[in-house]
């Protein structure tokens, strides 16, 4: 990169990082005595549990244990970023300093990733001017979702577009409110930019090695990936030159994608392990299941790009450009990556879109090359496309910021019940809660929930059965007590969600006693304890 191409860089992911961020502001801007701000615009549950887990950190923990379940857990090495960023936060007004560490942390990687976007294409566009256009399209693009949403099929097959809400197909929204998913993207590329440029040093392979080891503590399922794409590459480049009878050169290749690999594989075996023998990572992992949708979606969200990066493909196909392979192959996997029979197949074909759009760039740096203006105005045309999706995400996010309304916004009384809580408690204590306080409570206050989290509330359906039983009338007190004194249950919560589930008044039970009572909030110590 020259010292322009870097400032390019930096002044457009300045940009973003603006854009971005100004919805959020705004959200500060509009609460006040009735409402407070989360801190977050889309996916509130996830949002907030990712302050639950800064504030596990600041608590002096350095292995994850959600705080969304009553299940005992062992602690596993995950989500490390955010209980690093915990641990800078301490005195006053905790959560607030979580939430602006977060954002931080969200603003700081953004020119990373940028920059790791435009080093990526670079290695296979030699036009400024398209790698411009690839990044903008690769950091703030999207697909046709938009037009779906125009058209009143934003429920298309049963799914919304993808734009609206999968980071991993496109980028956008992790730039938008997912640090952790920016800065995974940012060691993805970079350490393929070391993988292809290893044959030619050593070193290169050993820092890609690493940028993967740093992966696997940031969002370890994208070091699958990381590893699938090698994989492929490898093997079609070995088939390939086989043929040409020119496979000892396929060696320096086979070197560097073994240094690639090693470093972070004994991270992986860890993980492996532990998801495989833990009961609770056993259950989470049941749990949690994000499949991707009908194939037409992805067709809507990336046949924009069909022909130009058919014709990138074509020609880096042509010239046997050993690097130029590996895009191609990534693309071709796709289907078998995004389909996968895996729990999670959706997260697996993450970074693609920045493969799609760099042969895309191939392609349109190819018609520029026949000396006509038309590949301009059809580059315009397909980034004025790819832009709205995005843009009424912001929009949205801005009309959010507007509506103080849960669950971007969360009651003033209840937020003064969870600090009340907070410093009245011991860490760690068990609270009886609904789903939606539950999920709120483990960010404000160092306390852990029955429920409050999908895939991390273990046996969740079973648990918000019985929640709901126990703020009813279908469960007797002593059926509570049993249940109270099973789960080691310290509070029980009682606030407008509580009182939706059911009837029940904990005013008039001998087994707990009111410690808080203010407003529409109630909490109530067990006396009653094993």
């Amino acid at each position: 990169m020259t010292r322009r191409e870097r400032n390019w860089c930096l002044a457009y992911a300045f940009f973003l990082a603006a854009i971005t961020t100004l919805p959020y502001l705004l959200g500060y801007a509009i609460q006040g005595d009735e409402w407070h701000f989360t801190g977050f615009l889309f996916g509130v549950e996830d949002g907030n549990s990712y302050i639950a887990k800064m504030l596990l950190g600041s608590q002096g923990e350095w292995l994850f244990r959600t705080p969304y379940t009553s299940l005992q857990q062992r602690g596993v090495v995950a989500f490390l970023p955010y209980l690093l960023l915990g641990k800078l936060a301490a005195g006053v007004e905790l959560h607030q300093q979580l939430v602006a560490l977060y954002h931080l942390l969200r603003v700081i990687a953004t020119p990373l990733a940028v920059i790791a976007n435009y080093q990526f294409i670079s290695l296979f566009v030699r036009s400024e001017r398209w790698r411009r256009w690839a990044t903008v399209l690769a950091t703030a693009g999207g697909g046709l979702g938009w037009l779906l949403v125009i058209l009143g099929k934003s429920d298309l097959l049963g799914s919304l577009p993808l734009d609206f809400y999968s980071p991993e197909t496109f980028g956008f929204l992790a730039f938008y409110g997912l640090p952790h998913l920016v800065l995974a993207r940012a060691l993805l590329l970079i350490g393929l930019v070391n993988y292809l440029r290893s044959p030619e040093s050593t070193r290169r392979g050993w820092m890609a090695g690493a940028c993967f080891l740093g992966l696997t503590l940031v969002q370890p399922l994208a070091v699958i990936s990381a590893y699938a794409v090698i994989a492929i590459h490898q093997v079609v480049l070995f088939s390939v030159l086989l043929i040409r009878r020119r496979w000892r050169s396929w060696l320096p290749w086979f070197g560097a994608a073994l240094r690639a690999v090693v470093i972070p594989l004994p991270m992986m075996v860890y993980l492996a392990i532990a998801f495989l023998w833990d009961p609770f990572l056993q259950i989470w992992t049941t749990q949690n299941r994000i499949l991707s949708p009908h194939p037409v979606h992805y067709a809507v969200g990336y046949g924009l790009l069909a022909l130009p990066a058919l014709l990138g493909g074509w020609r880096l196909a042509r010239e046997g450009d050993n690097c130029g392979l590996l895009l191609v192959t990534w693309v071709l996997a796709f289907p078998a990556l995004a389909y996968a029979p895996h729990n999670l197949q959706r997260r697996l074909p993450d970074g693609v879109w920045v493969a799609l759009v760099t042969l895309s760039a191939v392609g349109f740096a190819v018609w520029s090359l026949k000396k006509t203006r038309l590949d301009r105005w059809i580059g315009w045309a397909v980034l004025i496309l790819a832009l709205p999706s995005s843009l009424m995400l912001v929009a949205g996010g801005f009309g959010v910021a507007l509506t103080p309304m849960e669950p971007s916004f969360r009651p003033a009384d209840e937020i003064k019940a969870i600090q009340w809580l907070s410093g009245e408690v011991e860490p760690g204590s068990l609270v009886m809660a609904a789903f939606e306080s539950g999920n709120a409570l483990p960010a404000w206050a160092p306390v852990r929930v029955v429920i409050g989290h999908g895939p991390e509330s273990a046996d969740l359906q079973t648990m918000s059965s019985i929640v709901g039983a126990f703020y009813d009338d279908e469960m007797s007190d002593e059926e509570r007590i049993d249940f109270i004194h099973d789960k080691d249950i310290g509070y029980v919560w009682h606030g407008p969600h509580e009182r939706e589930l059911g009837s029940w008044d904990p005013a008039g039970v001998d087994f707990l006693t009111l410690i808080y009572g203010q407003s529409e909030y109630e909490i109530y110590q067990v006396l009653h304890s094993p």
